[in-house]
C-alpha cells in the first residue's frame, strides 16, 4: 500500500501519559507489574489448555486462542510504552508507527471476531448438545480460529492505508502513548471528513456486526437455559457462559467508547484512559475472569501445581542423594 506521508515524515513524537518525571516512574512500575500479570496469566491459560486432557474441547481451544491474542495485543504497545516512560525523547520512527498501528488493529479486530466465534460455540453447546461434537469438530474449530486471524489482518489494511495517506503538513506530535488511528488523523491539515467517515463506518461494522451476532446467540442460549428443568442444570449452563459475557462486555464496551464516536467529541485524556483499559487492562482481566469463575480451569491449575510440586520434590531428593 502506498503511504503519502512516507516522503515527508520520518518519525513521530509521543507526548505519553504524563510529562511529570515522578509520575512517569510511578506509571512505569505500575504497568511493569500489569504486563507481568498479563504474561503470567495468559501463558498459564495456554499451558493449562495444552497439558490438561479435560480442557481439550472447542471452548478451551478458543480460550487459549484468546489468551494468545491478548498476549500479542498487549505486547504490540506495552513494551514501547514502558520504554518511553523512562525516556526524555519519546520518538518513534515512521515505519514503526505504521507497523504498530497495523499489528494492534489487526489483533484487536481478530479478537472482535473471536469473541463472536466463542459465542457461537456456546450457542451450539447449549442449543444443540447432541450434535455439538459433530458441528464443532477439530477441523471446524481450526478453520474458525484461522479465519479470525485472516479477517483481522486483512481488514486493518484499509484503516492503516487511509490513516497514513492524509497530509499532516509536517505535524508529527501525537498526544498519546501509541499510534492510534484517531490521534494520527488529528494531525491532518487537509479536509479529511471523507476519510474519517469511511474509517468510522468501517469501525462500526467491525464492532456492531460481531456484537449483534453475540447478542442474538445469547438470546437463544438464555431461552434454552430457562427450559432446563433442574436448577443445578440451569446454574451450570449459566456458569459456562457468564465468563464469556463478562469478557465481551469489558472488551466491546471500551472499544465502542474509543471508536464509535466522532473525532470532534474526543477528549485526549479520556481517550488515553480508554486505550489503557481495552489495550492493557482487558488482557490482564481475561485470565482472572476465566480462572476464578471456571471450575475446570481451577482444577487443571491445581493439578498442574501438584505435578510441579512432585517434580520439585523429586529433584530435591535426587540432589540430596547425590
Amino acid at each position: 500500500m502506498h503511504l503519502k506521508n512516507q516522503t515527508t515524515l520520518r518519525e513521530f513524537v509521543f507526548l505519553g501519559l504524563s510529562s511529570d518525571p515522578k509520575t512517569q516512574v510511578a506509571l512505569f512500575i505500575v504497568f511493569t507489574l500489569v504486563y507481568t500479570v498479563i504474561l503470567i496469566g495468559n501463558f498459564l491459560i495456554i499451558i493449562l489448555v495444552l497439558t490438561d486432557a479435560n480442557l481439550h474441547t472447542p471452548m478451551y481451544f478458543f480460550l487459549s486462542n484468546l489468551s494468545f491474542l491478548d498476549l500479542c495485543y498487549s505486547t504490540s504497545t506495552l513494551p514501547r510504552m514502558l520504554k518511553d516512560l523512562l525516556s526524555v525523547n519519546k520518538v518513534i520512527p515512521y515505519g514503526e508507527c505504521v507497523a504498530q498501528m497495523y499489528i494492534s488493529l489487526s489483533l484487536g479486530e481478530s479478537e472482535c471476531v473471536l469473541l463472536a466465534v466463542m459465542a457461537y460455540d456456546r450457542y451450539v453447546a447449549i442449543c444443540y448438545p447432541l450434535h455439538y461434537t459433530t458441528i464443532m469438530s477439530k477441523k471446524v474449530c481450526i478453520r474458525l480460529a484461522v479465519s479470525t486471524w485472516i479477517f483481522g489482518f486483512l481488514l486493518s489494511i484499509s484503516h492503516v492505508a487511509l490513516t497514513f495517506n492524509i497530509d499532516t503538513c509536517g505535524h508529527n506530535v501525537i498526544n498519546h502513548f501509541a499510534c492510534e488511528v484517531t490521534e494520527v488523523l488529528s494531525l491532518g491539515c487537509e479536509n479529511i471528513i471523507l476519510v474519517e467517515l469511511v474509517i468510522f463506518i468501517v469501525g462500526i461494522i467491525i464492532l456492531l456486526t460481531p456484537v449483534t451476532f453475540i447478542v442474538i446467540s445469547y438470546i437463544y442460549i438464555i431461552q434454552n437455559i430457562l427450559k432446563i428443568a433442574s436448577s443445578s442444570g440451569r446454574k451450570k449452563a449459566f456458569s459456562t457462559c457468564s465468563s464469556h459475557m463478562m469478557v465481551v462486555a469489558i472488551f466491546y464496551g471500551s472499544a465502542m467508547a474509543a471508536y464509535m464516536k466522532p473525532r470532534s467529541s474526543s477528549l485526549t485524556g479520556t481517550d488515553k484512559v480508554i486505550a489503557v483499559f481495552y489495550g492493557i487492562v482487558t488482557p490482564m482481566l481475561n485470565p482472572m475472569i476465566y480462572t476464578l469463575r471456571n471450575n475446570h480451569v481451577k482444577a487443571a491449575f491445581v493439578k498442574l501445581m501438584g505435578h510441579v510440586r512432585i517434580r520439585g520434590d523429586w529433584v530435591i531428593l535426587h540432589i540430596s542423594i547425590e
